[in-house]
């Protein structure tokens, strides 16, 4: 059972009460790299980062040891479309994650000296990631597939972009995008529902509402995307692998189809052994050690990806493989039993992913951003188990067609 309550700024939580020791705390706001323009790029990624290099109260030192001298543990993440910091502590250090949340999000100063040399450390990560190309494949996908739209931006940025990011424009970007209304806390621990409510209304209810910040009005609407034309795109590479990926427009955030197409994927390439395309090119025919498929769903847009390693001289292969798997969940209906398995078989990773604290935390954190309601396990597996094998065919028809399928080879 979640309980809700928002604040009279705007800010909005959502808690689940456990006896564990341990209590998960984090901030979502909704900002990401999509919201970003022009020179902005990489910006979104680089304040969080930065927030933790010095505040009105605290420097880089003290901010490090807050929650890390009490033997919890303190990070943070950017995506396309939100940003979230988060720390876990025993529960009786509830109270100072939350302060300091609030610290770091709403008093940061970025120290000149700080900030130079946090661009050197994320700098260093984007070199990291180009050396990476089963990680790069996936952005140099979405700079193709999304072309000139916001969700095609790489959330680290460029190495230029930012050399040359300012305490003033890092403050400016703040200012727009992390208001009150746009921020959810959500929390996962031992605790009692009126303590929490205290707790943020002490720590975050002196903040200004979104209507009263003049920089709000300066924020642009959001473009909508709309599919460019597939490409089929080989980039040389000289890697010892040749790195595939596949993809094509999926259902939205808010889409009817996602529950389904959430099922599907995991029939393909989800995370278990019995993937479809894990015994049909790892298993049956040993030509990679890594094959899986992704089911990304934005708020305005849906992608669904293909991604395997595989040895030059199985490249064509392989690719037969995967379009085979697609068009045989196109041409024929799954069996009672079949689709009973696969949905036992979702219902029962769902739930061991919401075993951990962390995990169910940040997962109705990110719900909470989009929608009022946050569908508990029982839910979800309701709705799961209310699918047809006509359902998935019919879904597999919509979203599956070769018509529809991006490739993308690094060789």
């Amino acid at each position: 059972m979640y309980q809700y309550h928002t604040l009279s700024n705007g800010i909005r939580i959502i808690f689940r009460q456990t006896d564990s020791i341990v209590t998960h705390a984090g901030v979502y706001i909704g900002v990401g790299s999509r919201h970003e323009q022009g020179s902005e790029e990489g910006i979104a990624h680089f304040i969080e980062h930065s927030i933790f290099k010095g505040t009105e109260h605290r420097r880089s030192y003290h901010i490090r040891n807050r929650i890390d001298g009490v033997g919890g543990e303190l990070d943070a993440f950017t995506t396309k479309e939100e940003t979230c910091v988060y720390a876990s502590a025993l529960s009786q250090h509830l109270e100072r994650c939350l302060e300091l949340f609030a610290d770091i999000l709403f008093h940061s100063t970025f120290p000149q000296h700080e900030i130079e040399k946090e661009k050197e450390v994320v700098v260093e990560e984007i070199n990291l990631y180009k050396d990476s190309p089963a990680e790069l494949i996936y952005d140099d996908f979405e700079e193709r597939y999304f072309g000139n739209h916001p969700l095609g931006h790489n959330i680290l940025g460029s190495k230029k972009n930012v050399r040359h990011f300012t305490p003033a424009a890092l403050k400016q970007f703040m200012q727009r995008h992390y208001t009150p209304d746009r921020m959810v806390i959500s929390v996962v621990g031992n605790v009692e529902f009126k303590r929490l409510i205290h707790l943020c209304q002490k720590h975050f209810s002196d903040q200004t509402s979104a209507s009263a910040v003049e920089p709000q009005n300066n924020i642009h609407p959001l473009p909508t995307f709309q599919p460019l034309n597939t490409f089929s795109t080989t980039v040389h590479k000289h890697t010892h692998q040749v790195h595939l990926l596949a993809g094509c427009p999926a259902p939205t955030l808010f889409d009817s189809d996602k529950t389904v197409f959430t099922l599907l994927n995991n029939i393909i390439g989800g995370p278990a052994m019995n993937s479809r395309l894990n015994v049909a090119i790892r298993e049956r025919e040993g030509f990679c050690y890594t094959i899986e498929s992704q089911y990304i769903p934005f708020t305005d847009a849906g992608l669904f990806y293909i991604y395997a390693g595989v040895d030059s001289n199985a490249a064509d292969r392989s690719t037969e493989l995967i379009l085979a798997e697609l068009r045989h969940l196109r041409d024929n209906t799954l069996s009672l039993r079949q689709l009973r398995a696969a949905q036992e078989q979702l219902i029962g990773q769902m739930a061991i992913n919401n075993d951990s604290g962390l995990n169910e935390m940040q997962s109705i954190g990110k719900a909470c951003l989009s929608f009022e309601h946050v569908d508990t396990l029982e839910e979800m597996n309701r709705d799961i188990l209310a699918l047809t094998p006509a359902d998935l065919q019919e879904a597999a028809r919509r979203y599956l067609s070769e018509e529809k399928l991006s490739l993308l080879y690094y060789i």
